[in-house]
């Protein structure tokens, strides 16, 4: 009987972290009997990134333009839409961005081959994304942004210099500095 064959790389159409943690159910009423805990768990669920044709790409520059992620992207298949992400106040490009393609086998392409790869002198991070829906291309940190960037305290010129939170301190000291405290 031929053993089954073991692989040392992940595949490539698993779902990531993030998306796993936020569909997991809480367990909250321990009351309820273990059957109910099981239909959340991720083997009794339908896998929705079986078929995913979109792609969450991440670690942008702010000033990475669409054009440059169509041509980028577009050597890996047909891109059916492109979706900047946007800061939720000013409109301005936050750092990620949704590609969708026509099927599914060219979005793993694309993250076998493109993920990972630098882009304006940052390297990109894919993950399969179950579809865009409208309002997901807003940042969701406080100030409009990206999370993590509101809480950044090393000074990175691609995202817009340092973190709005420590950019915030900064200001304050340069002001009580100037007055003379």
């Amino acid at each position: 009987m031929p053993r089954p064959m073991r692989t040392t790389i992940e595949r490539l159409d698993r779902p990531s972290a993030y998306y796993l943690g936020r569909n997991k159910k809480r367990k909250y009423n321990r009351d309820r009997d273990d059957k109910d805990d099981r239909e959340g768990t991720p083997e009794a669920q339908e896998d929705p990134l079986k078929d995913a044709a979109t792609l969450y790409v991440g670690n942008l520059s702010f000033y990475t333009t669409e054009e440059q992620i169509h041509e980028l992207f577009a050597k890996c298949g047909e891109i059916k839409r492109l979706v900047m992400g946007l800061d939720r106040f000013n409109k301005t490009p936050c750092g990620f961005c949704f590609v969708e393609y026509y099927n599914h086998q060219d979005a793993l392409d694309c993250m076998k081959y493109i993920g990972g790869t630098k882009l304006d002198e940052r390297i990109i991070r894919t993950d399969l994304d179950p579809g865009f829906q409208e309002g997901r291309q807003y940042g969701r940190g406080k100030s409009g942004g990206q999370v993590r960037d509101e809480y950044r305290d090393e000074f990175d010129p691609g995202r817009g210099g340092y973190g709005r939170a420590i950019a915030e301190e900064r200001q304050k000291e340069e002001e009580e500095y100037g007055r003379g405290r």
